[in-house]
């Protein structure tokens, strides 16, 4: 890691943030403003971090980020690669480490995402690090993707059971048995890769749960699904989970939907009504 360059890293951010309409990632016009683009806000919900946290880098102060908090930045912004690789440069990080299967996100896939807003929808990395979501998939969900383990749906799954509730006990045991299987597709693929590695070694240390399905050796690539949220506001949504692979396999995008006609689907409806303020979750880098 080399140094952090901070007037830099502020002004690019800002000027960054600047140049993004916010109906462009979901968020509705707010007609004639003195100053265009997005607020710091925005840029802070959008990115899974405090308001207070990005206002300090604006303001060249504070802790020195994290890449995974860098991360985040670049898709909240829809930085381009060439973009993205230059504001790792900034925060004084290698350029390399947003080719990894849950760093870069192209902005074509994020432009997609944010138009589906009947259903909700998110990009996931193969190794379970949650990249986006939408407003909707926010909503039912309880927040937006976050960086680093808080964003893992695997690590969230086995070393923090407080992410339990909303799953239906009869299903968890499939659900976790799944991820496991998937994971072990995914360090099949790429056995030398630091992130998945640390990943998997750190899931044997905190879960017993997890050693036991791990031992098992069972093997499948997760495709597609069907799940139930136990929403605290709406209920029950018995969702169908498509998942779209990209073309190197290491992201995906998931698609929820509610077969018509049913309860799922007109809570889904009232949930994009009521929108993702409503029921998401603060979160704040600490």
């Amino acid at each position: 890691m080399n140094g952090i360059d901070r007037a830099a890293l502020a002004d690019f951010l800002r000027r960054s943030r600047e140049r993004v309409e916010p109906t462009s990632v979901g968020l509705p016009p707010r007609g004639r403003r003195r100053t265009p683009g997005l607020r710091r806000e925005d840029v802070a919900q959008l990115a899974g971090i405090s308001v207070d946290y990005y206002a300090r880098l604006e303001q060249q102060r504070g802790a020195h980020p994290s890449e995974q908090v860098i991360g985040a930045l670049a898709r909240a912004l829809r930085l381009s690669e060439d973009e993205c690789d230059y504001l790792h440069r900034l925060a004084g990080y290698q350029t390399h480490a947003r080719t990894t299967a849950s760093g870069y996100v192209r902005p074509g896939l994020l432009l997609i995402l944010d138009r589906l807003v009947d259903a909700p929808a998110q990009v996931m990395s193969d190794s379970g690090q949650l990249l986006a979501r939408n407003a909707l998939a926010e909503a039912v969900f309880g927040g937006p993707a976050l960086p680093g383990r808080a964003g893992n749906a695997i690590w969230n799954l086995f070393a923090n059971p407080a992410t339990r509730p909303r799953v239906l006990p009869e299903e968890l045991p499939g659900i976790l048995a799944n991820h496991v299987a998937n994971l072990r597709a995914v360090h099949a693929r790429r056995p030398n890769d630091d992130e998945v590695n640390a990943l998997i070694r750190d899931l044997l240390e905190v879960s017993t749960e997890f050693q036991e399905l791990w031992d098992r050796h069972d093997v499948a690539v997760l495709r597609s699904s069907r799940k139930t949220i136990l929403h605290p506001e709406v209920g029950r949504l018995d969702l169908d989970c498509e998942i779209l692979l990209a073309p190197s396999g290491e992201q995906s995008l998931i698609l929820f939907t509610g077969r018509p006609g049913t309860d799922t689907a007109e809570r889904l409806k009232l949930l994009r009504v009521l929108g993702r303020e409503s029921f998401a979750e603060q979160h704040e880098v600490r």
